[in-house]
């Protein structure tokens, strides 16, 4: 795991800031502790900072090929780079080192572009062909690996974190409008915008090309897609004993390692499938486990990590975190430079703190979830299909969209009375019932909140066209496919992989996940839903593929989820933090929100009267990246 950073002139002519690239380079230092390398030649400059993993002593990038016509900075790990290299290795070429960064280089050379066809990994780079004086650019099928760029003066910037662009003396801090309407619907910014507005990401899947050329300008940047869920379908019919050999046949591609190697454990279903799989795998060997639990039992799953720790003897580690302890919401701004809502960013960096004193990779159980239909927001949303399935649209709008309207938002109901959200998804179409679902702020809150000034920059624009742009082209039947669909193309890359990168990196962590290997996705996508969802349990195949190899209860208790107690954090020792964040000066300047509205969603919530702790939350974190950051429409 490494952190990369480059200027490219796309002319080709203009001189490159040795010196400045160096300085921005050292700005993501912490991806990469062990060492740093850069390639300097005309128009162009490439920089690397390295975190070791494997081929530790002759792995240092930037690397070269044989003629030093091919120079590539690499971030994440090709599994499986030695398969590649013993087909290689058979065409003629030949390996100098024991590095998967030299496997990009040779199938660059034997495939091109097409290469990608052949990694099964986590990755983003840069790959200069100085013969053709071009630049090739790629990002892996999921977006494990973050790749910001912008263009300053018609040179390309790129870099692995956005705090290294903002270090240029000429970064642009103009906002995008739609961004910020994205990130209040979502918590965070979708691909391929980011907050600001002449920054891009590189979309998971996507590879870009461009001859560095006199004739080139930023207007002819463009992504090309590579890979895809091929089959949305819910038509597979799966094997339980099969699915865990393919399971652990992944967990066991991400174990090569030449330095400290563990698990989180939180004692969940997917945590605890990969710890037993691991410690199958290499009997003789202690698994390093590392979990965190919370003083208040509500919040708490140790006992259920310690259960599996204890079934296989794992080298376990526990932290206790106190439910008061927030110091760390200063930092989450400095460590994702974006504004970024999900609260599990807290005690996901603490879980990534403990492992990072006894390991250097870590396997991770993410993606359960979202491959196999476990969130309840999946059940409900199957429920909910089948009231629109028997009740034509019109029908349905006429009579539960003024059912939303005059319901209230019971929160402190039992569930199955909380309906205002659920009539206002049913008067929708699916898709469109599954984002009121799971926005932060809702369009109908987000249209109270809005000034007008703010409606007016948006010109029209509405975040449903993020689900738009991802639906396009496919076509699905079934509407829990489509919702886990829609996660995989939005959730999965902007929200869980940047807080598990951001936080990982922040540590100088590597983490690895078995469950986003495309070719294990590819085969168990398509699972019939009635294979995943049964009744109210969640992920049915894949823990009846686990009950031989764990307890009863950590697959079959009611799902926790790594949370914080953040409603009675924002009532009680938030309280003035929250209240002069959202009275926050430079906040106002913006000029996006209501302060009225604003200010009565703030009582009724310390009030008790409604949970707006999402809402707030979300708009709290905004206010902490306005502080720390000049930034303007």
């Amino acid at each position: 795991m490494c952190g990369i950073s480059g200027f490219i002139s796309l002319s080709g002519i203009d001189n490159i800031d040795e010196s400045l690239l160096k300085t921005m380079n050292r700005t993501q230092a912490h991806r990469g502790p062990d060492a740093e390398g850069y390639y300097f030649d005309q128009g162009i400059g490439l920089a690397h900072r390295r975190l070791s993993i494997i081929d530790v002593s002759s792995g240092q990038q930037p690397m070269f090929s044989d003629d030093k016509n091919i120079v590539i900075v690499f971030n994440g790990e090709i599994y499986n780079f030695l398969d590649i290299n013993a087909v290689l290795q058979q065409k003629g070429y030949v390996f100098k080192t024991h590095s998967d960064t030299e496997t990009i280089i040779h199938a660059y050379q034997e495939w091109g572009t097409d290469c990608l066809q052949h990694f099964n990994g986590m990755f983003a780079f840069v790959l200069y062909d100085k013969a053709k004086q071009s630049v090739f650019i790629a990002r892996d099928r999921i977006g494990e690996k973050p790749f910001f760029y912008t263009v300053v003066n018609n040179n390309f910037l790129f870099s692995s974190e956005l705090k290294v662009l903002q270090a240029h003396p000429e970064f642009d801090q103009t906002l995008s409008p739609q961004a910020v309407e994205d990130y209040l619907t979502f918590g965070y910014v979708p691909e391929t915008r980011s907050i600001f507005k002449h920054v891009s990401k590189l979309q998971p899947a996507h590879f870009m090309q461009f001859q560095i050329a006199e004739t080139t300008s930023a207007t002819g940047l463009s992504q090309h897609k590579y890979w895809d869920i091929a089959d949305t379908s819910s038509s597979k019919t799966g094997n339980a004993e099969t699915l865990y050999t393919d399971f652990k046949q992944k967990v066991s591609q991400r174990m090569m390692s030449e330095v400290p190697l563990g698990a989180f454990l939180s004692g969940g279903v997917d945590s605890s499938g990969v710890v037993a799989a691991m410690a199958q795998l290499n009997p003789d060997k202690k698994v390093t486990s590392c979990s965190i639990g919370f003083d208040v039992p509500e919040f708490n799953e140790s006992e259920f990590a310690q259960a599996v720790a204890d079934k296989y003897n794992t080298d376990h580690h526990l932290d206790i975190v106190s439910h008061d302890d927030f110091g760390l919401i200063d930092q989450l701004i400095d460590m994702y430079d974006e504004p970024f809502a999900d609260s599990s960013a807290l005690p996901t960096f603490k879980v990534c703190e403990v492992a990072r004193k006894y390991v250097t990779v870590c396997l991770s159980g993410d993606a359960g979830d979202e491959l196999f239909a476990g969130y309840r927001r999946y059940k409900l949303h199957k429920n909910e299909e089948k009231v629109r399935s028997k009740i034509p649209s019109i029908i349905r709008e006429l009579i539960f969209k003024p059912l939303s309207i005059i319901y209230p938002k019971a929160d402190w109901a039992p569930r199955f009375l909380r309906a205002k959200t659920t009539f206002q998804s049913l008067a929708m179409s699916s898709w469109k019932g599954y984002l009121n679902s799971v926005s932060k702020i809702r369009e109908d809150e987000r249209k109270k909140l809005y000034s007008r000034d703010f409606q007016q920059k948006l010109e029209g624009y509405n975040s449903e066209q993020v689900f738009v742009d991802a639906l396009q082209t496919k076509s699905f039947n079934c509407p829990v496919k489509e919702a886990q669909y829609l996660d995989f193309k939005t959730w999965m890359p902007s929200d869980i992989l940047v807080k598990v990168d951001r936080a990982s990196m922040a540590n100088s962590l590597e983490v690895r996940v078995p469950m986003l290997d495309h070719e294990f996705i590819d085969s168990y996508f398509s699972l019939q839903t009635e294979q995943n969802v049964e009744g109210s349990n969640g992920k049915a195949l894949f823990k009846k593929a686990l009950e031989p190899h764990l307890p009863h209860d950590n697959l079959y208790r009611e799902k926790m989820g790594f949370s914080i107690p953040l409603a009675e954090w924002l009532r009680g020792p938030l309280k003035d933090k929250l209240l002069n964040a959202i009275n926050e000066p430079k906040l106002l300047a913006l000029d996006i929100f209501d302060s009225k509205q604003l200010n009565t969603m703030f009582q009724a919530h310390i009030k008790n009267k409604r949970d707006f702790s999402a809402e707030l939350w979300t708009v709290f974190m905004f206010s902490q990246f306005v502080q720390k950051n000049k930034v303007h429409w």
